[in-house]
């Protein structure tokens, strides 16, 4: 096959090149892939040296992650992959809880923990309480159900960001709902933070004049059997960057009240000084079949 001087002649061989491909999703795949990233070349006249340069980003990139960061999945963040597929993948009964991304710090196990435990392990922060149930999308409670739970301090760091400052599992732990589907633990509210930006993703985010932060938030999984496990977040309503997250993952629906209550015998109840934070909400989840 000749190859004119727009190259199609190139990119319909490379597409018949993938014609003895057995799996036909693979293929699919690989084929909508190939003929973007030849489009996406020719109408940008996508110079070698502009393709040399984003090589070495690319593997600066890989380079950048380790066992406790995934520098892909935060340039899959920034550029709104992430939140592009919860949107096209994340389709919810009414009333179910919205997904949002997973984000780049799900990077180890969360531990064990019983309801009421303080996942504050450092102190500093402005006490909270969080409390909510795991529901079926009936409203029908789902004891036993999971939440894992994790979020950055009350200065914007996880855990993981800070290895000689916050003990492992700081933020973090895995909670079992109790016969009535309830869940509650003691935390700090969380800050909002940057995301890292010392590596090609804050190389990326500083060409572009954009911004790192991302608005406070707690991450959530809730997982219960016969049911699809929902990966969410939810959001200290009132807080900066609700209007322009740097991953785009904010949902109205996500955003929560973390009212100041001042009750020193409900403080002594809790386990946390007064006055403190409360965020009260539930986890709602699509039943499979």
């Amino acid at each position: 096959m000749t190859t004119d001087a727009t190259g199609t002649g190139v990119t319909e061989q490379a597409v018949a090149g993938l014609a003895t491909t057995a799996d036909p999703r693979l293929r699919e795949l690989l084929t909508g892939l190939v003929r973007h990233l030849h489009d996406f070349a020719r109408e940008t006249r996508l110079t070698q040296e502009e393709w040399e340069r984003a090589i070495a980003f690319l593997t600066a990139t890989g380079q950048a992650c380790t066992d406790t960061r995934q520098e892909f999945i935060l340039l899959s963040d920034v550029l709104g992959l992430s939140m592009l597929l919860e949107t096209l993948n994340g389709h919810h009964a009414p009333g179910a809880t919205e997904s949002t991304v997973l984000g780049p710090f799900h990077m180890t196990e969360s531990p064990a923990r019983a309801l009421g435990d303080d996942i504050d392990l450092v102190g500093g922060g402005e006490p909270c309480v969080v409390s909510g149930r795991v529901l079926s999308e009936d409203g029908t409670p789902l004891p036993g159900a999971t939440v894992d739970v994790w979020q950055a301090d009350g200065k914007g760091y996880y855990d993981v960001q800070q290895p000689g400052v916050q003990p492992a599992g700081n933020g973090r732990g895995l909670f079992t709902a109790d016969t009535e589907g309830r869940f509650w633990f003691r935390t700090c509210v969380p800050a909002p933070y940057p995301i890292p930006t010392d590596g090609p993703v804050g190389d990326l985010l500083r060409a572009t004049g954009r911004h790192p932060y991302r608005p406070a938030h707690i991450h959530f999984i809730a997982a219960a059997e016969g049911h699809t496990p929902v990966t969410t977040h939810i959001f200290v309503a009132g807080g900066d960057y609700l209007d322009s997250d740097a991953v785009f993952a904010v949902r109205r629906s996500l955003v929560q009240d973390f009212a100041t209550t001042d009750d020193a015998l409900l403080a002594r109840e809790f386990g946390v000084r007064n006055p403190f934070r409360q965020a009260r909400f539930d986890l709602v989840l699509e039943r499979t079949s």
